[in-house]
Formats: structure tokens, C-alpha cells, sequence
């Protein structure tokens, strides 16, 4: 998944304060997980640069699911409304429900 893909993702989200977007895929070989929400990322697994216009998604991630979630995200009671699927599905505003 590209940056530019990630904006794309970004933007989508910020029009829906009533979802989460887990992508899900491999950082030099370890699990890695980003949440996109309102708008911004932010890696689970990872430490991201605090310039919030740099991208939260490191050079050399392979991300290779997605899952939309119920928003805000509830740890204990989560919502899972679609996926896990091809990134790119949610490329399309209609499919964030």
C-alpha cells in the first residue's frame, strides 16, 4: 500500500467518526497494525514520527488486510462490520458502510 493510498484512506475516514479502518500486514518480517480514525493514523505496533504530516505507515510495511470496525473503537465490546479484505476495497466511500 502506497502513501498516497494511505491519504486516500485518511480522508474517507475523517467524513466517518463512526468507523475504524485495522490494516493489518508485516513490517521486516514482524506483525504490524495501523488504525485509521477520524481522519489519522497510528501504528499499534510500531512507533510513528510525531509530525503528523509524515506518514504513520513505514517504508518497507506490506499491508495485506483490512477490517472496518465500529467506531470509537472498544477493545473489550469491538465491532467488527467488514472484512478482513483487500485494502483497496476501502479505497470506495461506500464501502465504509
Amino acid at each position: 500500500m502506497l502513501s498516497q493510498s494511505l491519504s486516500q484512506l485518511e480522508a474517507i475516514s475523517s467524513q466517518r467518526p463512526d468507523r475504524v479502518l485495522r490494516l493489518a500486514g508485516l513490517l521486516v518480517g514482524e506483525p504490524f497494525e495501523l488504525l485509521i480514525f477520524r481522519g489519522f493514523s497510528s501504528s499499534t505496533t510500531h512507533p510513528t514520527a510525531f509530525d503528523p504530516d509524515q506518514s504513520a505507515l513505514p517504508e518497507g510495511a506490506l499491508i495485506q488486510t483490512a477490517s472496518l470496525l465500529a467506531g470509537p473503537l472498544n477493545p473489550a465490546a469491538e465491532q467488527v462490520l467488514a472484512g478482513p479484505s483487500d485494502p483497496d476495497v476501502f479505497l470506495e466511500p461506500a464501502a465504509w458502510l
